[in-house]
């Protein structure tokens, strides 16, 4: 029998709306794979703590509510390096990975600083990248006082050293308009990974593209039908 499929969202979004929304849970449906959408700290359906601190689990709570057997996942944005993360945590417990909207951001000191900032009311208005970040922070349903303690989580950016270890097959999906690129810093960095870049697209509107949702599918061998 397939694996189940795991989808970790991104930041201050949701499983509901990253994935069951448009379509993701009915095509892996159709594809007789289980769908294993979990929500992360502070979001959709999961606690909303505002100390900062709880967000160091975010890892480990996701690890907790996996199967004994390997899965495979698609992470997408923030959900995409806590798959990473978790991918250099266990190995074994991965068959295959997508990870969708980042690149060489995971390597680098990433915008956690000015996405707090436009969260926390300082951000500069015309940074249309983190403005949106503070219109989903504010989305009915939403925490924002969670999301902020979310972002002030401690991350450090992945190593060259590190991702050398994670020898699993991984493709990494991103827009060539998106924030998050080049994708080829990051693939590189991993033993086994390929990337497919979509012309057009940026960061936010990358779950919908059917580029994506066809390449996922298609690297995870759950086409449907």
């Amino acid at each position: 029998m397939a694996p189940p499929v795991l989808l970790l969202h991104g930041f201050a979004t949701s499983t509901e709306r990253t994935w069951r929304e448009p379509g993701w849970f009915d095509l892996l449906g159709d594809a007789r794979r289980e769908a294993l959408g979990i929500d992360l700290l502070g979001h959709g359906e999961a606690d909303k703590p505002h100390d900062p601190e709880a967000y160091g689990e975010m890892a480990n709570l996701v690890a907790a509510q996996l199967p004994d057997e390997p899965v495979d996942a698609i992470g997408y944005s923030m959900g995409a390096g806590i798959t990473l993360e978790l991918a250099l945590q266990d190995p074994s417990r991965f068959n295959r990975i997508v990870l969708a909207g980042v690149g060489e951001n995971l390597i680098r000191p990433d915008r956690s600083s000015e996405i707090l900032d436009a969260l926390e009311g300082r951000g500069d208005p015309d940074d249309m990248v983190n403005m949106h970040f503070k219109e989903l922070a504010e989305t009915p349903g939403n925490d924002p006082q969670a999301l902020i303690a979310c972002m002030k989580r401690a991350r450090e950016p992945f190593t060259v050293e590190q991702l050398a270890g994670v020898n699993i097959p991984i493709l990494v999906v991103i827009g060539d308009k998106d924030f998050a690129g080049p994708p080829e810093p990051l693939a590189d960095a991993l033993p086994d990974a390929r990337v497919v870049t979509l012309r057009g697209v940026d960061h936010f509107g990358l779950p919908k593209q059917f580029g994506f949702i066809d390449a996922a599918l298609e690297f995870l061998d759950a086409i449907p039908g």
